[in-house]
């Protein structure tokens, strides 16, 4: 049994463990949260090093694009420099691939039309792919960056306004601490209400699950939602508050869906190559081979 152990920046009350089959290959599935302390994850890591057939980094980025740009945050590195054996990736990797192919997947087999919808994506630099498909479908689409990232009252609307605010702040924010512009720690399991009017004008809201929980208001009738990482107790909050339906770009794993680092560890471990040696295209023969499809759940 192949092993993939997530560390996260995250709550440890959302670890979780599981055994899940892909490929006809059976896994062992960890997530384990330090609270926001950096220092225990690397600790952990180390300590596991040599003996996981991959690792997931979570509740942060090692990666940001600004269009065929690449910036590395700097704590991120600290924390993946630890692994000296063991493979570690943070979802990066298979964002493009996979969340592209959810849009065009809702689209074609789940009968949900994105035409002149309204969408709010809470944060886009991360998931460039997701907002580029989601715009190509023809959606109304509002970018949270600047809103849930920096909390500065400015929407964006234009991808190409996007890439090139990234360019100029990404070479800053990836030499911050991740937790100045990123739920961490029991900041995961908080919610604070900010720019409500944006998730209400919008019937889709995509994105990141710490940054939708973060910042959601009270009620969210009718709402759809496309995120990942998202508990039972998640799902839970969300139905009490209203959201119609959830849709989760990564598959359900005994009870819960993973965070995207998760899933790209499992195909890094079956592919049996480093992440370096990995394409775009590798990614999306695995995810076929594989059959990885979106969860869609009713809630209401």
């Amino acid at each position: 049994m192949k092993r993939v152990v997530s560390v996260s920046l995250g709550s440890s009350r959302r670890d979780h463990q599981a055994v899940a089959n892909f490929g006809g290959q059976d896994f062992l599935i960890e997530r384990i949260g330090t609270d926001g302390d950096k220092k225990k994850a690397i600790q952990l890591i180390k300590q596991l090093d040599g003996t996981v057939d991959a690792f997931g980094m979570g509740g942060t980025d090692l990666y940001v694009y600004a269009g065929n740009k690449r910036y590395t945050f700097s704590e991120s590195a600290e924390i993946a420099a630890a692994a000296q054996k063991t493979p570690i990736v943070d979802g990066s990797g298979i964002k493009n691939t996979l969340e592209r192919r959810v849009v065009q997947y809702l689209a074609r087999e789940g009968g949900i039309t994105f035409k002149n919808k309204p969408v709010l994506v809470v944060c886009a630099v991360d998931r460039f792919g997701l907002a580029e498909e989601l715009v190509a479908a023809g959606s109304k689409t509002v970018f949270g960056d600047l809103l849930f990232g920096l909390g500065l009252p400015i929407p964006i609307s234009s991808l190409n306004y996007l890439a090139m605010l990234a360019r100029v702040i990404a070479p800053i924010i990836t030499k911050l601490p991740v937790s100045l512009f990123y739920p961490t720690g029991d900041n995961q399991v908080k919610t604070t209400p900010r720019f409500s009017q944006y998730f209400k004008e919008a019937e889709i809201i995509a994105g990141d699950f710490h940054f939708i929980r973060r910042y959601m208001p009270e009620r969210l009738d009718g709402k759809l939602i496309i995120t990942n990482t998202v508990t039972q107790k998640d799902e839970k909050l969300l139905q009490d508050r209203g959201v119609a339906t959830l849709i989760t770009t990564t598959p359900e794993i005994g009870g819960r869906s993973f965070g995207t680092n998760v899933l790209e560890g499992v195909l890094v471990a079956l592919s049996g190559k480093r992440p370096e040696e990995l394409t775009v295209v590798d990614y999306g023969h695995i995810l076929d081979q594989i059959n990885i499809m979106p969860r869609i759940k009713r809630l209401s």
